[in-house]
């Protein structure tokens, strides 16, 4: 047999130079991304004309190949951690948590059992267990995993929710959730296989909570129909605009219907950790599973998404499987295998950037910079309201404000408003100075800011409504 110098290895040395040029492109980026244009958009056709080729047999040199990602791709999406970029969920990210992702990808860590890495699998209990303590979860009992994010946490609550509750059995099942409810919800109702008829989507009321007296009759009929209500999702920050749904009444409603209560705090969870939040997410810690992002409020790199529950034996009831070729390392019951926790058998060492972010900055900077987020949305609210061209539609809940613009001497019908909102979001858009889109509420179209950025300044707001005055200004002229 021929001696194999296909190795896909670099030299020490040229190892450590990509290395370094890769270090200082991240941190070039981290320190001058305010600086640029937050927006990137491009056609098909662009991309097609810009990446398009053969799969290449020959090799390539190692730095021409980053010099044009770093070029070509790097700069052609849109920054999620500027300070500008207003919509969606930014995801703003540290460097810490960057570079711990650095680590485990280039060790290669596989964060499935303990036999592979005891280490990963400990950071992960250990971290788990900061989570529980945080969100007022039994420690003992209770448990969870990380996941790839909020849609992968909510569909594996759900998974472990219809095996509790319904068994093998789930065609008489009803799930609960408001109409205000995250899409990735619904999305994995779909995946586990529930009819339509098998949702009930509850109207929320004025202020986009959970109606409690329309859930009350809702579960009544389904009863009196002889179908098995088994699951609510409540919402602790909803993507509209940081509503947090009445947790403790939800939660006693959930108690007495003997319905599985899981809460949906992908986006808003980690506001209880400052004291405007931990009021507002009162009842949090009594859910039966709950859904936490760190990529988002935790300021964490993608992906990292976190589900938590009250008895961590509902989780390995549910997932745990033992095919031969996993029996050699069982391990005792002390040692967890996460892979009996969850979906994937692969999974990627998530912990260590929550791990070395938490370490590194201790927990008091980031209550430091979620209790100035919330502080800049309201700020951000006086700043609105003193101005006779905007009005808030959905005040500031959770760093989330949703506004339009409406002059105080407008004479333009809700459509012709509902269209100028519109302009002024797309031309913001355009110009790449911002990104700002709208969301509906009330039948409206509104501009929203979700504020959790903590580089995001009150200069950046006013920046931006001059932007949107002056838009508004050029389509009236038009």
């Amino acid at each position: 047999m021929r001696k194999n110098d296909a190795t896909l290895q670099l030299s020490k040395e040229a190892m450590r130079t990509y290395g370094y040029k890769v270090v200082d492109a991240v941190i070039d980026h981290f320190d001058t991304q305010y600086k640029k244009l937050p927006v990137a958009y491009a056609t098909r056709d662009e991309m097609d004309d810009l990446f398009k080729e053969d799969i290449p047999e020959k090799p390539m040199d190692a730095d021409a190949v980053l010099e044009f990602v770093l070029k070509e791709v790097m700069t052609k999406s849109t920054i999620v951690s500027h300070p500008k970029t207003y919509s969606f969920v930014p995801g703003p990210s540290n460097y810490i948590g960057a570079m711990a992702d650095t680590l485990a990808t280039g060790f290669n860590i596989f964060s499935g059992g303990w036999a592979a890495s005891p280490a990963a699998a400990e950071l992960e209990i250990i971290t788990m267990n900061w989570l529980l303590k945080i969100f007022g979860f039994p420690v003992v009992k209770g448990g969870g995993i990380f996941t790839s994010g909020g849609s992968m946490a909510n569909l594996t609550a759900l998974v472990t929710a219809r095996r509790i509750k319904c068994g093998d059995d789930f065609s008489k099942g009803v799930i609960y959730i408001s109409d205000q409810t995250h899409s990735s919800n619904i999305k994995a109702i779909r995946v586990l296989g529930f009819k339509k008829e098998q949702i009930r989507v509850i109207p929320t009321n004025l202020e986009f909570k959970f109606s409690l007296n329309k859930l009350k009759n809702a579960i009544a009929k389904d009863r009196l129909k002889g179908l098995k209500p088994f699951c609510l999702i409540a919402t602790a920050g909803t993507t509209n605009t940081g509503t947090v749904d009445p947790l403790s009444e939800l939660s006693a409603i959930c108690k007495s219907e003997d319905l599985w209560f899981h809460i949906d705090g992908a986006y808003g969870g980690a506001a209880i950790l400052s004291k405007n939040g931990k009021s507002l997410l009162r009842g949090i810690e009594k859910a039966d599973s709950l859904t936490v992002d760190p990529h988002k409020w935790f300021y964490q790199p993608y992906e990292i998404g976190c589900l938590l529950v009250r008895n961590t034996k509902h989780l390995t009831g549910t997932f745990t499987e033992k095919p031969e070729y996993l029996k050699d390392v069982e391990g005792n019951r002390s040692e967890i295998n996460f892979y009996d926790h969850g979906i994937q058998l692969t999974r990627r060492f998530r912990a260590l950037k929550f791990y070395m972010s938490i370490k590194t900055f201790g927990l008091q900077e980031f209550r430091k910079a979620i209790t100035y987020n919330i502080e800049l949305a309201e700020a951000a609210e006086a700043l609105l309201r003193k101005s006779p061209n905007w009005e808030v539609i959905s005040p500031a809940t959770l760093a989330v404000i949703n506004f339009r613009y409406n002059p105080i001497d407008s004479d333009l019908s809700e459509k012709e408003l509902d269209k100028l909102n519109q302009y002024i979001s797309g031309k913001v858009v355009d110009s790449q100075k911002a990104l700002l889109v709208t969301t509906l509420l009330h039948d409206q179209v509104v501009l929203r800011m979700c504020l959790i950025n903590p580089r995001t300044t009150l200069t950046d707001i006013r920046e931006t409504l001059n932007l949107c005055d002056e838009f508004a200004e050029e389509y009236k002229r038009s």
